[in-house]
């Protein structure tokens, strides 16, 4: 019970197919989609997150092939392999881009409070 309220506290971004948590132990934010689990070094999301933010989804949508209905979306470290519908790649680019955002918030808001502190 203490693993999951621990959990609640750290969950940077969740939306109705997933969500996102900073993990100290591995220094590394856990991406948990529609039950797929990846671990990423912080480069290696952002890297992550371009490639699904880089999906031409109108192509997608006015290519009437049947090649075109899902897209193949791997990671360099195989941390994540999957086939995803277009509305997969439009659910997971809003839990990477709202988990960005928090990181970018986080950040931000660090960066402030210590240089008011010194």
């Amino acid at each position: 019970m203490a693993e999951f309220s621990d959990l609640n506290t750290k969950i940077l971004f969740e939306t109705e197919k997933g969500y996102s948590y900073q993990c100290d132990l591995t220094n590394s934010v856990v991406i948990n989609f529609v039950d797929t689990v990846s671990h990423y070094k912080i480069q290696d999301f952002l890297i992550f997150q371009r490639k699904v933010n880089n999906v031409d989804i109108l192509n997608m949508l006015y290519d009437l092939s049947d090649q075109s209905d899902a897209q193949l979306i791997e990671t360099t470290k195989r941390n994540f392999s999957r086939n995803l519908t277009i509305c997969e790649i439009v659910q997971l680019r809003e839990l990477l881009n709202g988990t960005k955002f928090t990181l970018n918030l986080h950040s931000m808001l660090c960066s402030v409070l210590t240089a008011d502190l010194v």
